[in-house]
């Protein structure tokens, strides 16, 4: 039985929801590898930078003799050489790592995405689902390609600096340790904050992202009922709601960053005080001081920087949570462990055996209850009746996008829910209501019926459908690019299209919902002429609302409230006085 899916809960935002980058990222060890010795390269000699001032200002300046440190300073270039070939192949290696570990979640998350079941599509926005395919990947290439790069190395300088820094002044660099401890309780008394704030603001980020996409995805019908202004004042208002929360979120960062930096140089103008006062007493030397120094600016530098890149971080964790969320969502309508084969060769019988169903949705509402219907194979069954009835959800049922809250769906014999959904679609072919035209070519358009379909099985359906006139006017004919949506189609030139499609899956089932009702007369009657030659030899369910079009089938369905109300031929319904008849009698009235 089908249950409503629980409502997501946030993870908890903190810095371990990025190890899910981290498995990305750990599929390519030579990458990394590379990365690291490149990073230990870059930190250590960034070190050695105050080492060889120290050696230039107590060996030379007191000698008085300029050739005597002239090999320190071509030590120093050697440095300054190493530290910018090692620099350069610590960006190359983890730009590379970035790019590919984005590139590998985005196709992870997606191709978990399309395992999951249309209701699940139901309750989440497709448009906040793509929003976090593009601005939360772009965050975590941020934070791979650059934020941990930079904080290991701050780390490595900060660390390996400090212990320098003892082996220097062990007076001093105690005095520095201590006032660690103020610079990193501002840290986690502001983090918490930041975290929640980076969180919300990816959230607004991806409502922006959702309100632009339904505006600009609608536009003719804002344009055609004059709505241009409220749509701009919309997304005004979640880009205002977006502003507000990055500025709560900057906000709480600049007075963490603007804190800490106070405290940290203040600590250190009071250390070097009291490092020149050693000098000037004897107990150091004016090398070891210039090299305290600069060792003392890198290590604040560095954990300056560590903190700013905390910040970053903790906004990348609520982004990898999002991803996370994405890849763990597991399908509720999938394959059992040990999926119940079809039986071969395909016969084309479809049965809903007492089944009830409710959208989840709509949990009040029954959309089919204790329905039992039994197509035959070879069978053309007909489903008429009021909008509303459960016409459609019987193609939703065949096809196993959901599962009956009771009763049994079943193909040639076999329960759909105990076999692999990808055998069971597999033997159903369908024309749905509202065309589906990707932003592709002709061909790939015709041939997601039957990928490997040639061009000669292509014109095939093309002809059939009625659709083969207008392809060959096309400018590129089948290679031409059909527009988002099909936008450079008419609407019965999708609708042919589509049917073309399906005829090209040649498959014992056929599902027809409503699928000539974009087509004028003349095509419409080259359609169904196609349509019939087709149906002679397969299992069809067409959904109908002109009766019209529906006459010549073997059997007629007339549902509603989700129930079969009368069963029989065109000419045995017409005769009674149930709801077909009056179906009929409108409209037959009103073509008259």
């Amino acid at each position: 039985m089908a249950t409503a899916a629980p409502a997501p809960t946030a993870p908890p935002r903190k810095l371990s929801n990025l190890l899910v980058v981290w498995r990305f990222t750990q599929r390519y060890p030579l990458q990394l590898a590379c990365a690291v010795l490149a990073l230990l390269v870059a930190a250590t000699a960034t070190l050695y930078i105050p080492r060889t001032f120290q050696l230039v200002v107590d060996n030379g300046f007191a000698g008085g003799d300029a050739a005597a440190i002239a090999p320190y300073f071509h030590r120093l270039l050697m440095v300054v050489a190493v530290l910018a070939f090692a620099t350069a192949a610590r960006f190359w290696f983890v730009s590379w790592l970035a790019e590919r570990t984005v590139a590998d979640m985005r196709v992870a998350v997606q191709r978990n995405l399309l395992r999951l079941a249309p209701r699940w599509f139901e309750e989440n926005r497709p448009s906040e689902i793509a929003s976090r395919l593009t601005a939360d990947t772009a965050i975590v290439e941020q934070i791979v390609g650059s934020t941990v790069s930079v904080a290991l190395r701050n780390l490595l300088v900060g660390v390996g600096g400090t212990v320098y820094l003892f082996a220097l002044s062990p007076k001093i660099a105690g005095y520095l340790i201590l006032g660690l401890p103020l610079i990193v309780l501002p840290i986690f008394l502001l983090g918490a904050r930041v975290r929640r704030l980076s969180r919300s603001s990816q959230d607004r980020v991806a409502d922006i992202g959702a309100t632009a996409n339904e505006a600009l995805g609608a536009m003719k019908i804002v344009q055609a009922f004059g709505q241009e202004g409220r749509e701009a004042d919309r997304f005004a208002a979640a880009v205002d709601r977006g502003f507000a929360t990055a500025k709560a979120r900057f906000g709480t960062r600049a007075m963490m960053t603007a804190l800490v930096i106070l405290l940290l140089f203040g600590a250190v103008t009071l250390i070097i005080w009291e490092a020149v006062a050693d000098v000037a007493s004897g107990r150091s030397t004016g090398g070891s001081i210039t090299a305290f120094v600069l060792t003392a600016g890198l290590v604040t530098g560095a954990f300056g920087a560590l903190i700013e890149v905390y910040g970053d971080l903790l906004r990348a964790s609520g982004a990898a949570a999002r991803l996370a969320e994405l890849l763990a969502e597991t399908p509720d309508i999938a394959a059992p462990a040990n999926p119940q084969p079809l039986p071969q060769p395909a016969q084309g019988r479809v049965s809903f055996d007492r089944v009830t169903f409710r959208y989840p949705t709509r949990p009040e509402h029954a959309a089919l209850y204790d329905f039992t219907l039994d197509v035959a194979a070879g069978e053309t069954v007909a489903v008429v009746g009021p909008s509303g009835a459960g016409k459609s959800t019987l193609f939703q049922l065949a096809e196993r996008f959901y599962d009956p809250e009771a009763g049994e769906v079943r193909i040639d014999g076999i329960n759909v829910a105990h076999a692999d959904p990808a055998d069971v679609r597999a033997r159903i072919a369908m024309v749905p209501q509202e065309t589906v035209i990707f932003a592709a070519s002709a061909r790939d358009n015709l041939r997601y019926g039957r990928w490997d379909a040639s061009d000669e099985a292509i014109w095939e359906a093309a002809e059939a459908a009625n659709a083969a006139e207008f392809l060959r006017t096309l400018p590129q004919g089948l290679d031409t690019f059909l527009g988002e949506g099909g936008a450079r189609l008419s609407g019965g030139q999708r609708q042919r299209i589509a049917i073309a499609r399906a005829l090209l899956r040649d498959a014992p089932i056929l599902l027809l919902d409503e699928a000539t009702s974009a087509l004028d007369a003349e095509s419409e009657r080259l359609v169904q002429d196609a349509l019939e030659r087709l149906m002679a030899t397969r299992t069809t369910l067409v959904i109908a609302h002109r009766l019209a079009t529906v006459r010549n089938a073997d059997r007629i369905v007339v549902m509603e409230n989700g129930r079969i109300v009368e069963t029989g031929t065109h000419s045995a319904l017409a005769a009674n006085s149930g709801l077909y008849a009056r179906l009929a009698a409108l409209q037959f009235n009103e073509v008259a």
